[in-house]
């Protein structure tokens, strides 16, 4: 069964535009409460959500719907994507339901599942979600009608749970970091963190009004992280996104480390200490130079689908640890059962303070190839895959880079973009190459 409203992750789209209104939200939590009802005789879901305003609405909306259904419901207020994750694990739920659209602007939102054992649902239980939306509703009486209870102490709990995946033989003390919560999720909790273990912090993107999440700040806007790492001479940057679930990395010199070279230096932190790495996971979208660094490291890796939730299908299938994305989505499954922004972060700091090397130092084995990105806004309608044209312009650039780079052209999983990347040795290659494919869309 082709899914209607999931995409790569959750579902997602305009407040006030199909289907992020509040009554399909209603209908799609009664839903999935019919689902967990068939499941086991009292479920339990818990709620979190960042800091749009549309997620009073949405929560409202999520609420009725689970208790019309029967499903009782924990409200957890204002947390990142992985607190919901491990709060659903930790207070044994059946569910977690976030309210978020992680890095998109405050007018867009969307609704992720995880499970039981806080990891993300598969395409399966998506797909009978789908199936039940298109029955009927089937109200519970009265007297079998849903409860809700707010988690009050959400926040410290998570705040703890951040602090357990750093070394107690270690210490932030004597470090100055930024610490970046793009006006998102984890704006209260982000700072205690580092703070707690003994930095010194400087927050910014932490004065979220609802409408500013995103907005020139984290993950996806990291001018504003360099700028203050510099201006505060600090030790370190930390970026996260609106829902706190990818990372951005800055060093005292201003230079920014993406995804990539974050996930490098978490496998040879690992190395280092005499851990095994039998591989690690990254996606159509690593860079190539991570590739070949790692192998020549005696550590496989191996490529997923883009999207986080394909690189945790390929680690669960290979019983790998390690995994992650250039955008800064880092997998440790020994630490959480999904990508978090503030354990990954903790984990590259864990590395510098435990080596007493810099972060340059500790990638000195790797050189990142140039890649351009090209995000090409597509006509509504428009069938790209079929556009001659594109494929004519991508053979040709392929022809012409020969071993020496490659380019992948993809649909985004959460926006009407196409992303066409060329990665060559040449930057200057790689960059005329990505611009004579993307004219082929405009």
């Amino acid at each position: 069964m082709a899914r209607q409203y999931f995409g790569t992750d959750g579902i997602r789209g305009t407040v006030g535009q199909s289907p992020i209104t509040p009554d399909f939200i209603l209908r799609l939590a009664h839903a999935v409460g019919r689902v967990l009802k068939s499941q086991e005789a009292h479920p339990t879901v818990l709620i979190g959500k960042d800091t749009r305003i549309s997620g009073y609405m949405l929560e409202s909306a999520l609420e009725s719907g689970f208790n019309s259904a029967g499903v009782d419901v924990v409200l957890l207020g204002p947390v990142p994507t992985p607190a919901v994750a491990y709060l659903t694990r930790a207070q044994r739920a059946s569910l977690g339901v976030v309210i978020s659209a992680s890095h998109n602007p405050f007018a867009d939102n969307g609704i992720k599942f995880f499970s039981a054992q806080g990891k993300k649902l598969s395409d399966t239980w998506e797909e009978t979600v789908e199936a039940t939306l298109l029955e009927a509703p089937v109200w519970v009486d009265s007297a079998a009608l849903g409860k809700t209870r707010r988690l009050d102490d959400a926040a410290g709990r998570y705040i703890e749970f951040c602090k357990s995946t750093f070394s107690n033989d270690l210490t932030l003390k004597g470090l100055k970091i930024v610490v970046d919560a793009a006006h998102g999720a984890a704006y209260q909790i982000a700072p205690k963190v580092f703070h707690e273990l003994g930095a010194e912090v400087i927050a910014i993107g932490c004065s979220p009004d609802g409408l500013n999440i995103n907005k020139e700040v984290g993950a996806t806007h990291p001018a504003a992280l360099v700028q203050a790492v510099k201006d505060h001479r600090a030790d370190y940057g930390i970026a996260l996104d609106g829902d706190a679930d990818r990372l951005q990395f800055v060093d005292a010199s201003g230079r920014l480390f993406n995804g990539d070279e974050l996930l490098y230096l978490m496998v040879a932190d690992r190395l280092a200490r005499d851990e095994a790495v039998p591989g690690a996971v990254g996606t159509l979208m690593t860079n190539l130079a991570v590739e070949v660094a790692l192998k020549q490291r005696g550590v496989e890796f191996v490529r997923a689908k883009v999207g986080d939730r394909y690189v945790l299908e390929v680690l669960h299938d290979k019983g790998w640890l390690l995994g992650g994305e250039g955008s800064g989505h880092l997998l440790a499954l020994d630490k959480h059962t999904t990508g978090d922004g503030l354990v990954s972060a903790l984990q590259v700091l864990q590395a510098c303070v435990g080596s007493g090397k810099t972060m340059s130092q500790l990638l000195e084995g790797i050189t990142l190839f140039p890649q351009t990105l090209i995000n090409v806004r597509l006509a509504p309608g428009f069938d790209w895959q079929g556009h001659q044209p594109l494929w004519d312009a991508t053979r040709n650039a392929e022809a012409e880079l020969g071993d020496s780079g490659r380019v992948l052209i993809r649909a985004s999983g959460t926006e009407p973009l196409v992303r066409v990347m060329v990665e060559a040795r040449d930057a200057v290659q790689a960059r005329e190459c990505a611009q004579r494919i993307a004219a082929t869309l405009s």
